[in-house]
């Protein structure tokens, strides 16, 4: 794609709430896995993103949709656009402003859905963990994206998805997520290989 998914994020990202950088980013895919739109017009994808600019190598999860037109609505979560050698243009989108999305990650969570290759056509990805939970959740209540320091919450019945938008290389304890949640590996910006949450379940966020 032209202009390529990382060069849309250098400019997208230091513009994010839980951005740790401070300067311009150097942005390298570190990772991820992909889901599949049971319509078949959205692709998602879950991006592990490390930033090889600041002191710290921050390690990012940004998942994003592409969408063959524009999604009504949902000019905030426009990361950009960018012309795809064989679909032509497509609208890249923050996935947790992507209803689609959204339904996905609720059936992922739930167990409904399968993980895929992130770089492979209709092959599934065993190396995600998922950790489904036990009661039934509706994918058809979703509130708007709300984001903290770590976090995008989005409200979905009773409760909310959570998308971790820090990766934790130590290994932080999945069993404070609760019941439903994914883990997925990534590489750090040293090489070192690391598994950490992408997706959880969590309460519903207060309404502002």
């Amino acid at each position: 794609m032209v202009p390529t998914k990382l060069v849309l994020l250098s400019s997208w990202l230091p513009t994010r709430t839980w951005y740790r950088g401070d300067g311009e980013p150097d942005l390298r895919i570190a990772g991820g896995f992909r889901l599949d739109d049971p319509g078949g017009e959205v692709g998602i994808e879950f991006m592990a993103i490390t930033d090889h600019a600041a002191e710290l190598a921050w390690a990012y999860h940004v998942p994003l949709t592409y969408r063959a037109s524009p999604l009504a609505g949902a000019d905030e979560g426009l990361v950009g656009t960018a012309l795809h050698g064989v679909l032509g243009k497509r609208w890249i989108y923050d996935a947790a402003r992507d209803p689609v999305a959204v339904a996905e990650i609720v059936a992922l969570l739930a167990g409904r859905a399968k993980p895929q290759a992130q770089s492979e056509s209709g092959t599934s990805d065993p190396s995600v963990a998922i950790h489904a939970a036990e009661t039934i959740i509706p994918t058809n209540e979703f509130g708007p994206a709300q984001e903290s320091l770590s976090y995008t919450d989005i409200p979905v019945g009773q409760r909310a998805v959570r998308l971790h938008r820090l990766l934790d290389a130590t290994g932080a304890p999945a069993e404070a997520c609760g019941s439903g949640y994914v883990i997925a590996p990534w590489r750090t910006a040293e090489g070192a290989a690391a598994r950490s949450v992408f997706l959880s379940f969590a309460e519903r966020p207060r309404e502002r």
